[in-house]
């Protein structure tokens, strides 16, 4: 489209106008527009949104979702279940392939280490991805290939991606080491790697990058426009992954990285932004405060903020204290704060650390959590509302493709607060409808901070809703969607 793009007769705050975009903004919001020469019109949207941002998901995880074996608690719910999964798929793929598989829960499908799964599948590669993201379980051929017994296999892409899981997502055994392997009474390997996503990702088979097309379409159809990926990633490999999805016009959504990039941005590839350095604290490793202080410190003066990665109280408690150390600075998040009780949320407030949450797994795990997480813990679950009333900035994410990746599931969620089967989670922490919506429409370098506009000469990224705002909010859904605008081009009509 070369001649810009015409919105006829849509609300835009509470008002009907016509909005024009041009040149990759808009450049006009006002009645009775008259169409210009070689201009595409836009008709059938009641209500225009500035483009959804996810400010916390993970790219080539979801990508790499595509080609995985589910063994989500929709499919699996016993041992049985997931005997049958993976031999089918043990059954349908040619001899050379490995089989990898996402979503298992020890809640459905017990203990699980290499030994259980060379039971299963002896003859071919297996690796499982618990949910959280966060371990990884490979069966005996798998640990060969990946040098826990010497193997010479070239290198590949990384398809992992560190998952929020929320609390109760699982653990290592006492008697995992401070490298993340977890080996049994005689040392040997168990097969079960905890925040080990770098090091698994340099030893599988070369592969091809991931397809991000169908990822992108997805976003896409739930008016989403930028995204930040919160993949940890140490090497610009992966970051080139995403530039060329985005230079070819596979991905269309804006992306920021939070990946290990050199001073000034060095080292990011074109086509790309800059966000929020993330570290990692992982309940399944000894905490180690000054060490996180540490790589805050470094991180603040090259010039980047941090994201620190936080799913317990524990964690939460060893960032304050990282925070007390290193000093907090603008633009440093506390990512997921899936248990925040009203004196961590005190001291947030007190450094003005911003939270990006996912409130999301609140319908999607939140009977898992009633029954599994401590009684005290229980109101502090995903906190919205008591964020709000401290000041504590906070913005809305998906951690897809470990959370559902539509954002209007976040927005209800944030809204209603219920599980799957209608329990309440923290009833006081709701958000009013506008103020759940919100958590999306920051900008994506500023997340909770104010909501961006349609207004003249802001970037052409929207949203177009079939109803009103107000019947919208009533009933967050993703099928309201009937078009996404990215840099004054349709990229999605439904």
């Amino acid at each position: 489209m070369t001649g810009g793009l015409l919105v006829v007769d849509v609300e835009v705050d509470g008002e009907r106008v016509d909005v024009r975009c041009a040149d990759g903004v808009v450049s006009d919001v006002a009645r009775d527009l008259t169409p210009r020469r070689g201009e595409t019109v836009f008709r059938g949207a009641a209500a225009v949104l500035p483009g959804l941002h996810d400010h916390h998901l993970h790219l080539l995880a979801m990508a790499a979702r595509a080609g995985s074996v589910d063994l989500g608690a929709d499919r699996v719910t016993d041992r049985g279940d997931l005997e049958h999964v993976l031999a089918a798929a043990d059954a349908a793929l040619p001899a050379e392939d490995w089989i990898r598989a996402v979503g298992f829960h020890e809640r459905s499908s017990g203990h699980l280490d290499r030994w259980e799964l060379d039971r299963m599948v002896a003859d071919r590669p297996v690796r499982v991805q618990h949910r959280s993201g966060h371990q990884w379980v490979l069966n005996s051929a798998a640990c060969r290939v990946v040098g826990l017994i010497p193997d010479d296999r070239e290198r590949g892409h990384g398809d992992g991606g560190h998952g929020d899981g929320g609390p109760g997502d699982g653990g290592p055994g006492d008697v995992t080491g401070p490298d993340g392997i977890e080996r049994d009474g005689t040392g040997r390997p168990t097969g079960r790697l905890f925040e080990q996503d770098d090091w698994l990702a340099g030893r599988l088979p070369l592969g091809p990058p991931p397809d991000l097309g169908p990822v992108s379409r997805r976003l896409a159809a739930y008016g989403v426009t930028g995204v930040t990926d919160a993949t940890p990633t140490r090497s610009v490999v992966d970051l080139e992954v995403l530039a060329a999805a985005r230079r070819t016009g596979a991905l269309v959504q804006r992306v920021r990285v939070m990946g290990a990039v050199g001073p000034d941005a060095r080292g990011v590839p074109d086509g790309l932004e800059v966000g929020p350095l993330k570290l990692m604290i992982a309940d399944a490793l000894p905490p180690d405060v000054d060490g996180l202080a540490e790589r805050i410190d470094q991180a603040h003066r090259s010039g980047r903020p941090v994201a620190l990665h936080c799913v317990s109280r524990v964690a939460a408690a060893v960032a304050l204290a990282a925070w007390d150390t290193a000093g907090a600075d603008p633009g440093d998040r506390m990512e997921h704060g899936a248990v925040l009780p009203p004196d961590v949320i005190e001291r947030l407030a007190g450094l003005g650390v911003t939270v990006v949450t996912q409130p999301a797994f609140l319908v999607d795990r939140g009977d898992e959590y009633l029954d599994e997480v401590e009684p005290d813990d229980r109101d502090h679950l995903y906190p919205c509302a008591g964020l709000d009333r401290a000041g504590v900035p906070l913005g809305g994410g998906t951690d897809a493709p470990f959370g559902p990746e539509d954002p209007w599931v976040a927005v209800s969620s944030a809204v209603r607060r219920t599980t799957r089967t209608h329990r309440l989670v923290g009833p006081g922490e709701r958000l009013a409808p506008e103020r759940a919506l919100r958590l999306f429409l920051s900008h994506p370098g500023d997340p909770g901070g104010p909501a961006r506009a349609v207004a003249v000469g802001a970037a052409a990224d929207l949203c177009l809703l079939g109803g009103g705002l107000r019947r919208t909010l009533e009933d967050p859904e993703a099928r309201r969607v009937v078009a996404t605008v990215v840099d004054g081009h349709v990229v999605h009509e439904g």
